[in-house]
């Protein structure tokens, strides 16, 4: 059982820790330190995520960087529209004991089987494949035949698209969308930071990062967030925002018509544990409004569909977003359950 001095001593250590990680990544990565620490808070709170941006934004490299500064088992999986479910998953092969002639069943592990994968380029993919990392995010395992097969602990997706190209693409099953906590918008960057992205790689300087964090720290540390407190207010403020997005009668009286379809309870759920990690991340054991309001775009961002009328306005889920958060802050009161 934890004690509040051991929560105390794990706050201090995230700290430390993200403070090592962010260094340890800039030897790899100029600027992107909001993507770094959104990424971040998705594995502090045992999540996974998609990242989106246009080729060339490091994507790919951020996630391998990541993976090194937490000692972390690395699996890259690239999609393309010929990959199979067993390609991720892993197979049953019969193998021949050689000294004895006898046959026996055995499986070989697919790249799934890894602390933190990538699935790059994730919507190259048919459904039929990306289905396969479903049971993976939700249950932690993957069942082959009759067989279950435990992933490792910790486990993450951490997901890229390409928002541009969408030839040959597979947008992702609403049901799958879900199961990540976050979606994060990687944008182009500064001036600055391109300047020294050319500087970089243009010469013969290389960078060796260093671990900052093993398996069974992490999984500490997922703990110490889990035990941050969350009082009832922020809990109702985070449900509001939620239930904002559906279409029907809790919907604000202007966003009414503007909504196919809101998001689910694991948007719920998603944004009091990532409002945690944000909280501890900066040392604090209680959670406030203002953590609930900075996550609420990158896991609602990807959970709501506009309506055709909405589609019309030019009305985008980024933007129906942002009014939610202001019309919920405003009239709180003409939002919550009734009954």
């Amino acid at each position: 059982m934890a004690t509040q001095a051991d929560d105390q001593a794990g706050l201090a250590r995230l700290a430390a820790a993200r403070s090592a990680i962010l260094g340890e990544i800039g030897k790899a990565i100029v600027g992107q330190a909001d993507v770094v620490d959104q990424v971040l808070l998705c594995i502090l709170a045992r999540s996974h995520a998609i990242l989106e941006g246009v080729p060339g934004l490091a994507k790919t490299l951020l996630v391998s960087s990541l993976a090194r500064t937490m000692s972390a088992g690395f699996s890259r999986i690239q999609f393309t529209p010929d990959l199979m479910p067993s390609d991720i998953t892993g197979t049953e092969v019969i193998q021949e004991d050689r000294s004895t002639g006898a046959r026996e069943r055995r499986f070989l592990p697919g790249p799934i089987f890894a602390n933190l994968v990538l699935a790059d380029e994730i919507n190259r993919t048919p459904p039929k494949t990306q289905a396969a990392l479903l049971e993976a995010m939700q249950e932690r395992q993957v069942t082959i035949g009759a067989e279950r097969h435990p992933l490792p602990d910790p486990f993450f997706v951490l997901a890229t698209q390409n928002p541009l190209e969408q030839e040959g693409t597979y947008p992702l099953p609403e049901a799958q969308q879900d199961r990540f906590l976050f979606k994060i918008l990687v944008d182009y960057p500064s001036w600055d930071d391109e300047m020294e992205v050319v500087r970089r790689t243009t010469s013969d300087a290389k960078s060796e990062l260093k671990p900052v964090l093993d398996a069974a720290e992490l999984i500490a540390l997922q703990g110490v967030v889990r035990r941050v407190a969350a009082a009832d207010h922020l809990v109702a403020y985070a449900l509001r925002l939620v239930r904002a997005t559906r279409p029907g009668a809790e919907a604000p009286a202007e966003l009414r018509g503007k909504l196919a379809w809101g998001a689910g309870p694991r948007a719920a759920q998603g944004l009091v544990l990532a409002a945690k990690a944000r909280a501890a991340l900066a040392g604090r054991g209680s959670i406030a409004a203002e953590d609930i309001t900075a996550i609420a775009a990158p896991v609602l961002r990807h959970r709501i569909q506009p309506s055709f009328e909405a589609a019309a306005e030019g009305l985008t889920a980024e933007r129906i977003v942002a009014n939610i958060l202001r019309l919920v802050e405003a009239h709180p009161s003409s939002l919550t359950a009734t009954g």
